[in-house]
């Protein structure tokens, strides 16, 4: 059975990445991009669905020992996890290292710090998310599995063997002694990949980790925590294209037990967005760069047709299904892959990507004359379909509705479109689309505002509160000190904080569908948790606002990472792991407070 979503580790390449649990089992990996079919898919079944651990020797009847410490080696993405046995103690070094020319490897280096420890790994491969069995074969000294279209080979020093289907390995290590062990793909019809150089790797991971940490301009009291959720974006970045995945993972739940399980291993246009704007503010360029190359040619000037999320080099199709043989994590089903979201209209979105191509703007980012064409032909299409209803920020499988947050990201883009045009970069109809922002700014204010409550709402005449509102300030819709906007955070606080005093998304009504046409609850969504502790911030509470911000670090797992959301009854992490829409927010909050001036002296 999978651990706690928070017992697990990330370690990646740019290109995918793995989870590895506490006790040594990496439980997920998906061969050679993020959204590949998983060769480990234990985290969402059994060990039957494939994992590979290594870790002290333990008896059949014993369950493996989970790690006494484990750490990243410094600002890297090297994972080493150590246990103290009664025979000595064992380190284990787990990492990926980024691809040149070389094929994707998963390499685990043992090694022995005191005394002489027994070790076993296992390795049970299972391809097309724990459906297809590989046939396992030798090699001129090298263990291979196949099936289809895939190979993944093992190279390692030790002796294998198998034995139910598992390869495995028993060996003994003393002080200062090391034995590697390193698997890589490589299409099944190809000469088989180099020979794994495991401790070269290794140096060139930590080299590789040193010097983009290097490039950070941000030295505030919370570095640490900033630098590690900076790490986890870069992991979740698709080097080839430039794209970024919301999360490395599908299906972890929302709700345990639930069905609220979605594939979350796509670009949406929306996060990329935000993370892009913590890229600028904390000096990536080059990575900002290269997601406004991935945008433009995902749109390919076709920006009347813009889906909310493409594949991780631009790929549209998307067709969500289930796979009925996986059990799902602590048995929450379905398990999906693909999104049927894709095609669903996200009037938001326009006003996401327009605010990040005007940060790159205003941040120095190299004039794109195609980036600015583009900027000018969304406003088009806003100019005729802003005032129609949409799903929404949280892309709800029920109706349609004129929700507000659309509403206030359609008023962003022809905002920042307007300021654009005000600068001399381009050419457009200003005054034309000075009269529309003022238009959707009036609309916003009459329509969506309840006078009574004095506070925002969801959607047009709904009495539901929406979290997404508390972005009102922070595009600058509405000034920090309006009284519509603190009216709007206090009624948030009231009516949508758990008992932990986290931000849920909007109200969900259990066992019956609500807002969002799904049944079933959700755990505290830590986006708008650390978007409350900026309003906070904004709105002048500012001690308010570190104690939230401080609260929130504290979820965080043993290695500074989130996961979608908090369930306040299990007290755990919930949903997809780890959620870029939550180390973005966090790091934008850490910068808020540092200006602001909280953690002075």
């Amino acid at each position: 059975m999978a651990g706690r979503i928070e017992d697990y580790a990330l370690i990646g390449d740019m290109q995918t990445a793995a989870l590895i649990r506490r006790d040594g089992s990496a439980d997920w990996l998906c061969l050679p991009r993020f959204d590949s079919h998983a060769v480990f898919a234990g985290l969402l079944g059994t060990d039957e669905h494939g994992f590979w651990r290594v870790g002290p020797a333990h008896s059949p009847e014993e369950e493996p020992l989970p790690a006494d410490r484990r750490r990243y080696r410094g600002d890297s993405l090297i994972l080493e996890s150590e246990w103290d046995t009664p025979q000595g103690t064992l380190r284990v070094t787990d990492f990926m290292p980024p691809r040149d020319d070389h094929a994707p490897q998963l390499v685990r280096i043992v090694e022995g710090v005191s005394g002489r420890v027994s070790v076993r790994s296992a390795l049970r491969m299972r391809f097309s998310y724990g459906w297809v069995v590989p046939w396992v074969h030798r090699v001129e000294e090298r263990t291979v599995a196949v099936a289809g279209p895939d190979s993944v080979w093992l190279d390692t020093e030790a002796e294998t063997y198998g034995e139910d289907l598992t390869t495995y390995s028993d060996f003994t290590v003393g002080p200062g002694e090391r034995v590697a062990l390193t698997i890589s793909w490589q299409p099944s019809h190809q000469k088989p990949p180099a020979r794994a150089e495991p401790e070269e790797a290794l140096r060139v991971t930590e080299e590789f980790w040193a010097d983009w940490v290097s490039h950070c301009t941000y030295h505030g009291p919370y570095r640490d925590a900033v630098v590690r959720s900076l790490i986890t974006l870069k992991a979740l970045t698709y080097a080839p294209t430039g794209g970024i995945v919301a999360a490395p993972t599908t299906s972890l739940p929302e709700d345990i037990g639930g069905s609220r399980n979605w594939d979350y291993r796509f670009t949406w246009l929306r996060d990329a967005a935000i993370t892009l704007s913590s890229l600028l503010r904390t000096g990536y360029h080059s990575e900002a760069l290269a997601w406004r190359e991935w945008l433009l040619r995902a749109v390919a000037g076709d920006p009347e047709n813009l889906q909310i999320m493409y594949g991780i080099a631009g790929e549209r199709e998307l067709t969500e299904a289930e796979l009925t043989w996986l059990p799902g994590y602590e048995n929450s089903t379905p398990v999906r892959i693909g999104n049927g979201a894709a095609g669903q209209l996200q009037l938001d979105v326009y006003g996401e990507v327009t605010e990040a191509l005007h940060l790159a703007h205003m941040t120095g980012l190299a004039r794109n004359d195609y980036a600015s064409l583009l900027q000018l032909k969304l406003i088009q299409y806003l100019e005729d379909h802003w005032d129609e209803p949409d799903e929404g920020i949280w892309e709800v499988r029920g109706p349609r509705r004129h929700f507000v947050h659309s509403k206030v990201m359609a008023w962003v883009a022809v905002d920042r479109t307007v300021r654009l045009i005000e600068s001399g970069e381009v050419e457009g109809p200003l005054e034309r689309w000075r009269d529309l922002r003022d238009t959707i700014h009036r609309d916003v204010c009459e329509r969506g505002y309840d006078r009574e409550r004095n506070t925002f709402t969801q959607s047009y005449g709904s009495k539901e509160l929406d979290a997404s509102l508390l972005l009102i300030p922070q595009m600058g819709f509405l000034p920090p000190d309006d009284k519509r906007v603190i009216g709007t955070i206090e009624a948030i606080q009231r009516e949508l904080s758990t008992e932990d005093g986290f931000i849920l998304r909007y109200p969900t009504d259990g066992q019956e569908a609500g807002v969002d046409g799904l049944e079933g609850d959700e755990g505290a969504f830590l986006a708008c948790s650390f978007w409350m502790a900026d309003d906070l911030a904004m709105i002048g509470r500012v001690e308010e606002a570190k104690r939230l911000f401080e609260k929130l670090l504290s979820l965080r797992n043993d290695l500074g990472l989130l996961a979608e959301e908090w369930d306040p009854r299990l007290q755990r992490q919930v949903g997809n792991f780890p959620q870029a829409f939550s180390h973005v927010p966090m790091i934008d909050t850490a910068l808020r407070l540092t200006v602001s001036g909280a953690y002075a002296g």
